[in-house]
């Protein structure tokens, strides 16, 4: 189990879940009401899963493919430790997550 720390884009709101291995961040935030659109659906076509990871935890997820950094190109209020909640899969290694929700979202699916 992965215990997985939501932080809203003000820093007001903070919520906690507890997410096995083998799930994709994308679906736990969805299921636990967070703010990610996820409007392909995880198919890395957009990027309004956009989530910014924690300096802490960054170093324990794998490196972003480049095709990943090439669509958080795309998205608003990217920083240095911005993933897509689309490409992370908890592990068994990874005992806690902590994300905050960007302050805004583009799709660029125009939907």
């Amino acid at each position: 189990m992965t215990k997985v720390r939501f932080i809203s884009a003000d820093g007001a709101n903070i919520s906690e879940v507890d997410a096995p291995a083998g799930e994709r961040l994308l679906d736990i935030a969805q299921a636990a009401g967070q703010p990610l659109e996820g409007t392909c659906d995880g198919q890395m076509a957009c990027s309004t899963c956009h989530v910014i990871v924690d300096a802490q935890d960054f170093p324990k997820l794998p490196r972003a493919s480049e095709e990943e950094d090439d669509m958080l190109d795309l998205a608003s209020n990217v920083t240095r430790h911005s993933r897509l909640a689309c490409q992370i899969w908890l592990s068994d290694d990874l005992a806690t997550l902590t994300v905050r929700m960007p302050g805004a979202a583009r799709n660029m699916l125009g939907r």
